[in-house]
Protein backbone atom coordinates (compact mmCIF):
# COMPACT_ATOMS: atom_id res chain seq x y z
CA UNK A 1 0.00 0.00 0.00
CA UNK A 2 1.43 3.64 -1.23
CA UNK A 3 1.54 5.83 1.44
CA UNK A 4 0.59 9.24 1.36
CA UNK A 5 2.66 12.34 2.84
CA UNK A 6 -0.20 14.73 0.93
CA UNK A 7 -1.27 16.98 3.83
CA UNK A 8 2.17 18.59 3.66
CA UNK A 9 2.06 19.75 -0.46
CA UNK A 10 0.09 23.08 -1.14
CA UNK A 11 -3.47 21.96 -1.19
CA UNK A 12 -3.34 19.85 2.32
CA UNK A 13 -4.82 17.20 1.94
CA UNK A 14 -7.23 17.82 -1.08
CA UNK A 15 -9.49 15.29 -3.17
CA UNK A 16 -9.05 15.51 -6.90
CA UNK A 17 -12.71 14.75 -8.88
CA UNK A 18 -11.24 15.36 -12.25
CA UNK A 19 -8.46 13.01 -12.62
CA UNK A 20 -7.37 11.03 -16.08
CA UNK A 21 -6.06 7.18 -16.25
CA UNK A 22 -4.68 5.89 -19.10
CA UNK A 23 -4.08 2.27 -19.26
CA UNK A 24 -2.06 0.52 -22.15
CA UNK A 25 -5.13 -1.32 -23.29
CA UNK A 26 -6.85 2.11 -23.82
CA UNK A 27 -3.63 3.52 -25.52
CA UNK A 28 -3.85 0.44 -27.76
CA UNK A 29 -7.94 0.59 -28.49
CA UNK A 30 -6.76 4.25 -29.40
CA UNK A 31 -3.88 3.82 -31.82
CA UNK A 32 -5.45 1.23 -33.02
CA UNK A 33 -8.75 3.67 -34.18
CA UNK A 34 -6.07 5.85 -35.59
CA UNK A 35 -6.57 8.14 -31.97
CA UNK A 36 -2.99 9.25 -31.69
CA UNK A 37 -3.88 13.19 -31.16
CA UNK A 38 -6.90 12.82 -28.93
CA UNK A 39 -9.31 16.26 -29.97
CA UNK A 40 -6.04 17.70 -31.89
CA UNK A 41 -3.74 17.81 -28.71
CA UNK A 42 -0.08 16.48 -29.34
CA UNK A 43 -0.10 13.08 -28.47
CA UNK A 44 -1.75 10.58 -26.14
CA UNK A 45 -0.07 11.36 -22.77
CA UNK A 46 2.05 9.16 -20.99
CA UNK A 47 0.58 8.31 -17.46
CA UNK A 48 1.23 5.18 -14.51
CA UNK A 49 0.08 4.69 -11.20
CA UNK A 50 3.23 5.78 -10.00
CA UNK A 51 3.10 9.28 -12.19
CA UNK A 52 0.00 9.87 -10.68
CA UNK A 53 0.43 9.35 -6.66
CA UNK A 54 4.25 11.29 -7.10
CA UNK A 55 2.31 14.36 -8.63
CA UNK A 56 -0.50 13.50 -5.69
CA UNK A 57 1.68 13.63 -2.47
CA UNK A 58 3.51 16.86 -4.51
CA UNK A 59 0.47 18.88 -4.54
CA UNK A 60 -1.28 17.51 -1.62
CA UNK A 61 -4.27 15.53 -3.51
CA UNK A 62 -5.07 12.47 -0.66
CA UNK A 63 -7.09 10.65 -3.30
CA UNK A 64 -8.12 11.04 -7.04
CA UNK A 65 -11.06 10.18 -9.02
CA UNK A 66 -9.80 8.65 -11.99
CA UNK A 67 -11.50 8.49 -15.48
CA UNK A 68 -11.65 8.09 -18.99
CA UNK A 69 -10.69 11.47 -20.93
CA UNK A 70 -12.32 12.53 -23.90
CA UNK A 71 -12.68 10.48 -26.73
CA UNK A 72 -14.08 8.05 -24.38
CA UNK A 73 -13.85 4.47 -25.61
CA UNK A 74 -16.14 4.52 -28.42
CA UNK A 75 -14.30 4.41 -31.81
CA UNK A 76 -17.18 3.61 -34.04
CA UNK A 77 -17.66 -0.18 -32.86
CA UNK A 78 -21.04 -1.18 -30.65
CA UNK A 79 -19.28 -4.31 -29.60
CA UNK A 80 -15.90 -2.84 -29.33
CA UNK A 81 -16.79 -0.26 -27.28
CA UNK A 82 -18.53 -2.34 -24.57
CA UNK A 83 -15.43 -4.49 -24.68
CA UNK A 84 -13.16 -2.01 -23.79
CA UNK A 85 -15.42 0.29 -21.49
CA UNK A 86 -15.63 -2.97 -19.41
CA UNK A 87 -11.24 -3.54 -19.68
CA UNK A 88 -10.77 0.00 -18.30
CA UNK A 89 -13.66 -0.35 -15.67
CA UNK A 90 -11.85 -3.32 -14.46
CA UNK A 91 -8.41 -1.82 -14.60
CA UNK A 92 -9.42 1.01 -12.55
CA UNK A 93 -11.74 -1.24 -9.81
CA UNK A 94 -8.19 -3.13 -9.44
CA UNK A 95 -5.87 0.09 -9.48
CA UNK A 96 -8.57 0.96 -6.78
CA UNK A 97 -8.23 -2.08 -4.70
CA UNK A 98 -4.42 -1.94 -5.08
CA UNK A 99 -4.14 1.69 -3.97
CA UNK A 100 -6.74 1.91 -1.30
CA UNK A 101 -7.80 5.23 0.01
CA UNK A 102 -5.51 7.13 -2.95
CA UNK A 103 -7.60 6.36 -5.79
CA UNK A 104 -11.44 6.59 -6.85
CA UNK A 105 -13.23 5.24 -10.02
CA UNK A 106 -15.64 7.09 -12.20
CA UNK A 107 -16.98 4.31 -14.56
CA UNK A 108 -16.70 4.78 -18.48
CA UNK A 109 -19.69 3.28 -20.46
CA UNK A 110 -20.44 2.43 -24.12
CA UNK A 111 -21.71 5.03 -25.22
CA UNK A 112 -24.06 6.06 -27.80
CA UNK A 113 -25.76 2.21 -27.37
CA UNK A 114 -27.64 3.47 -24.74
CA UNK A 115 -28.89 -0.07 -23.55
CA UNK A 116 -25.06 -1.43 -22.88
CA UNK A 117 -24.26 1.55 -21.35
CA UNK A 118 -27.29 0.57 -18.61
CA UNK A 119 -25.77 -2.77 -18.05
CA UNK A 120 -22.43 -1.39 -17.93
CA UNK A 121 -23.46 1.53 -15.53
CA UNK A 122 -25.30 -1.51 -13.15
CA UNK A 123 -22.03 -3.32 -13.62
CA UNK A 124 -19.74 -0.86 -12.62
CA UNK A 125 -21.94 0.20 -9.55
CA UNK A 126 -23.02 -2.90 -8.34
CA UNK A 127 -19.99 -5.54 -9.47
CA UNK A 128 -17.00 -2.59 -8.93
CA UNK A 129 -18.40 -0.57 -6.48
CA UNK A 130 -17.44 2.12 -8.85
CA UNK A 131 -17.69 5.75 -7.07
CA UNK A 132 -19.74 7.28 -10.31
CA UNK A 133 -19.99 7.50 -13.69
CA UNK A 134 -17.87 9.69 -16.55
CA UNK A 135 -20.05 10.95 -19.29
CA UNK A 136 -19.13 13.04 -22.26
CA UNK A 137 -21.05 16.29 -23.30
CA UNK A 138 -22.42 14.42 -26.70
CA UNK A 139 -22.28 10.90 -28.30
CA UNK A 140 -23.15 10.68 -31.54
CA UNK A 141 -23.90 14.36 -32.07
CA UNK A 142 -26.75 14.09 -29.40
CA UNK A 143 -26.12 15.91 -25.91
CA UNK A 144 -26.68 15.09 -22.48
CA UNK A 145 -30.03 15.87 -22.17
CA UNK A 146 -31.67 14.47 -25.12
CA UNK A 147 -34.41 11.93 -24.49
CA UNK A 148 -32.70 9.04 -25.70
CA UNK A 149 -30.60 8.66 -22.61
CA UNK A 150 -33.61 8.76 -20.53
CA UNK A 151 -33.27 4.66 -19.56
CA UNK A 152 -29.73 5.59 -18.17
CA UNK A 153 -31.10 8.95 -16.46
CA UNK A 154 -33.33 6.76 -14.59
CA UNK A 155 -31.00 4.20 -13.32
CA UNK A 156 -28.31 6.56 -12.38
CA UNK A 157 -31.07 8.36 -10.11
CA UNK A 158 -32.12 5.14 -8.69
CA UNK A 159 -29.01 4.57 -7.50
CA UNK A 160 -27.85 8.06 -6.82
CA UNK A 161 -24.87 8.11 -8.84
CA UNK A 162 -22.38 11.02 -8.74
CA UNK A 163 -22.08 12.09 -12.55
CA UNK A 164 -18.72 13.89 -13.60
CA UNK A 165 -19.64 15.31 -16.86
CA UNK A 166 -16.22 15.87 -19.44
CA UNK A 167 -16.44 17.82 -22.80
CA UNK A 168 -15.39 16.30 -26.08
CA UNK A 169 -15.40 17.83 -29.62
CA UNK A 170 -18.22 19.05 -31.55
CA UNK A 171 -19.36 17.07 -34.42
CA UNK A 172 -18.52 20.04 -36.71
CA UNK A 173 -15.19 21.08 -34.63
CA UNK A 174 -13.62 21.34 -38.28
CA UNK A 175 -15.94 24.10 -39.06
CA UNK A 176 -15.52 26.17 -35.93
CA UNK A 177 -11.88 24.77 -34.18
CA UNK A 178 -10.07 26.79 -36.54
CA UNK A 179 -6.77 24.50 -36.55
CA UNK A 180 -6.53 25.10 -32.53
CA UNK A 181 -6.69 21.90 -30.03
CA UNK A 182 -10.67 21.42 -29.60
CA UNK A 183 -9.95 22.09 -25.72
CA UNK A 184 -8.94 25.50 -25.97
CA UNK A 185 -12.76 26.93 -26.91
CA UNK A 186 -14.76 23.95 -28.37
CA UNK A 187 -14.11 21.97 -24.97
CA UNK A 188 -15.70 25.06 -22.83
CA UNK A 189 -18.86 25.62 -25.13
CA UNK A 190 -19.48 21.79 -25.28
CA UNK A 191 -19.61 21.87 -21.89
CA UNK A 192 -22.13 24.61 -21.92
CA UNK A 193 -24.24 22.98 -24.28
CA UNK A 194 -24.72 19.79 -22.61
CA UNK A 195 -25.22 21.23 -18.81
CA UNK A 196 -27.77 23.87 -20.74
CA UNK A 197 -29.67 21.09 -22.49
CA UNK A 198 -29.67 18.61 -19.36
CA UNK A 199 -31.63 21.51 -17.60
CA UNK A 200 -33.81 23.15 -20.10
CA UNK A 201 -34.87 19.39 -21.20
CA UNK A 202 -35.88 19.15 -17.36
CA UNK A 203 -33.39 15.92 -16.94
CA UNK A 204 -32.29 17.90 -13.60
CA UNK A 205 -35.34 18.46 -11.93
CA UNK A 206 -36.56 15.09 -13.31
CA UNK A 207 -33.93 12.91 -12.04
CA UNK A 208 -33.01 15.22 -8.70
CA UNK A 209 -30.93 12.15 -6.70
CA UNK A 210 -27.97 12.50 -9.86
CA UNK A 211 -25.54 14.60 -8.48
CA UNK A 212 -23.62 15.85 -11.84
CA UNK A 213 -20.35 17.49 -11.74
CA UNK A 214 -19.56 20.23 -14.31
CA UNK A 215 -15.71 20.79 -15.63
CA UNK A 216 -13.57 23.39 -15.84
CA UNK A 217 -14.99 25.74 -13.74
CA UNK A 218 -18.32 25.58 -15.50
CA UNK A 219 -17.05 26.33 -18.42
CA UNK A 220 -18.71 29.63 -20.08
CA UNK A 221 -21.67 28.98 -17.90
CA UNK A 222 -21.06 31.68 -15.07
CA UNK A 223 -20.92 34.44 -18.15
CA UNK A 224 -24.04 33.32 -19.82
CA UNK A 225 -26.70 31.35 -16.98
CA UNK A 226 -28.50 34.99 -17.07
CA UNK A 227 -29.05 34.70 -20.69
CA UNK A 228 -29.69 31.25 -20.83
CA UNK A 229 -32.01 31.47 -17.70
CA UNK A 230 -34.08 34.57 -19.75
CA UNK A 231 -34.17 32.37 -22.84
CA UNK A 232 -35.43 28.97 -20.81
CA UNK A 233 -38.70 31.93 -19.49
CA UNK A 234 -39.52 32.71 -23.28
CA UNK A 235 -39.99 29.37 -24.35
CA UNK A 236 -43.18 29.21 -26.39
CA UNK A 237 -44.78 25.57 -25.67
CA UNK A 238 -42.65 24.70 -23.12
CA UNK A 239 -42.83 24.45 -19.04
CA UNK A 240 -40.67 27.48 -17.63
CA UNK A 241 -37.73 26.63 -16.20
CA UNK A 242 -35.71 27.82 -13.08
CA UNK A 243 -32.29 27.52 -15.09
CA UNK A 244 -30.33 29.49 -12.03
CA UNK A 245 -31.90 27.54 -9.43
CA UNK A 246 -31.28 23.66 -11.11
CA UNK A 247 -27.75 25.46 -12.19
CA UNK A 248 -27.11 26.31 -8.32
CA UNK A 249 -27.86 22.44 -7.68
CA UNK A 250 -24.94 21.04 -9.47
CA UNK A 251 -21.31 20.94 -8.46
CA UNK A 252 -18.64 22.61 -10.10
CA UNK A 253 -14.55 21.56 -10.51
CA UNK A 254 -11.97 24.04 -11.12
CA UNK A 255 -9.93 21.71 -12.73
CA UNK A 256 -7.90 23.60 -15.76
CA UNK A 257 -7.41 27.56 -15.58
CA UNK A 258 -9.71 29.21 -12.78
CA UNK A 259 -7.17 31.67 -12.05
CA UNK A 260 -7.56 34.33 -11.75
CA UNK A 261 -10.63 35.00 -13.56
CA UNK A 262 -12.82 31.91 -13.89
CA UNK A 263 -12.89 31.58 -10.04
CA UNK A 264 -14.21 34.85 -9.09
CA UNK A 265 -17.21 33.85 -11.73
CA UNK A 266 -17.88 30.45 -11.08
CA UNK A 267 -18.58 31.69 -7.28
CA UNK A 268 -21.21 34.68 -8.82
CA UNK A 269 -23.03 31.59 -9.79
CA UNK A 270 -22.58 29.11 -7.69
CA UNK A 271 -21.11 28.93 -4.00
CA UNK A 272 -18.13 27.60 -2.30
CA UNK A 273 -20.79 24.52 -1.08
CA UNK A 274 -20.59 22.88 -4.52
CA UNK A 275 -17.15 23.63 -5.63
CA UNK A 276 -15.08 21.18 -6.04
CA UNK A 277 -10.86 20.91 -6.69
CA UNK A 278 -9.59 19.07 -10.01
CA UNK A 279 -6.29 18.84 -11.84
CA UNK A 280 -7.20 17.41 -15.45
CA UNK A 281 -4.16 15.33 -15.24
CA UNK A 282 -2.51 13.80 -17.15
CA UNK A 283 -4.42 15.78 -19.82
CA UNK A 284 -2.89 18.71 -18.60
CA UNK A 285 1.07 18.35 -17.84
CA UNK A 286 2.54 17.93 -14.05
CA UNK A 287 4.65 21.36 -13.89
CA UNK A 288 1.11 23.00 -14.86
CA UNK A 289 -0.92 21.13 -12.30
CA UNK A 290 1.57 21.96 -9.73
CA UNK A 291 1.78 25.71 -10.70
CA UNK A 292 -2.50 25.64 -10.61
CA UNK A 293 -2.28 23.79 -7.43
CA UNK A 294 0.26 26.73 -5.70
CA UNK A 295 -2.08 29.20 -7.37
CA UNK A 296 -5.15 28.19 -5.82
CA UNK A 297 -3.88 27.14 -2.10
CA UNK A 298 -2.58 31.10 -2.30
CA UNK A 299 -5.94 32.57 -3.58
CA UNK A 300 -7.55 35.43 -1.58
CA UNK A 301 -10.83 34.24 -3.81
CA UNK A 302 -11.37 31.32 -0.94
CA UNK A 303 -11.33 32.24 3.19
CA UNK A 304 -10.15 28.95 4.57
CA UNK A 305 -13.25 27.79 5.79
CA UNK A 306 -14.03 27.96 1.55
CA UNK A 307 -10.73 26.24 1.00
CA UNK A 308 -11.03 23.72 3.53
CA UNK A 309 -14.53 22.74 1.10
CA UNK A 310 -13.49 23.59 -1.96
CA UNK A 311 -10.43 20.95 -1.38
CA UNK A 312 -11.91 17.69 0.06
CA UNK A 313 -15.30 18.62 2.34
CA UNK A 314 -17.68 18.83 -0.56
CA UNK A 315 -16.08 16.38 -2.25
CA UNK A 316 -16.41 14.00 1.28
CA UNK A 317 -20.38 14.65 0.60
CA UNK A 318 -20.07 13.34 -2.58
CA UNK A 319 -17.43 10.21 -1.43
CA UNK A 320 -18.31 9.68 1.78
CA UNK A 321 -15.66 6.63 2.11
CA UNK A 322 -12.76 8.78 1.82
CA UNK A 323 -13.84 10.11 4.99
CA UNK A 324 -12.26 14.03 6.05
CA UNK A 325 -8.73 14.46 5.93
CA UNK A 326 -6.89 13.58 8.90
Amino acid sequence: MHTTDAASGALGGAIDVHAHFVTSTLRTAMRDAGVEHPDGMPAIPEWSPQSALRLMDGTGVRAALLSVSSPGVHFGDDGAAVRLARSVNDEGAALVAEHPGRFGLMASLPLPDVAAAVSEAERALGELGADGIILLTQYAGRHLGDPVYEPLMAVLNERAAVVCLHPTSPVCWEATAMGYPRPMLEFPFETTRAVTNLILGGTVDRYPRISFVVPHAGAALPVLADRIAAFAMMRQGAAAVDAISSLRRLYFDVAGFSSPRALPALLGLTDDEHTLYGSDFPFTPDWVVEALAADLAASKVLTPPQMRRVRDENAVRLFPRFGPAL
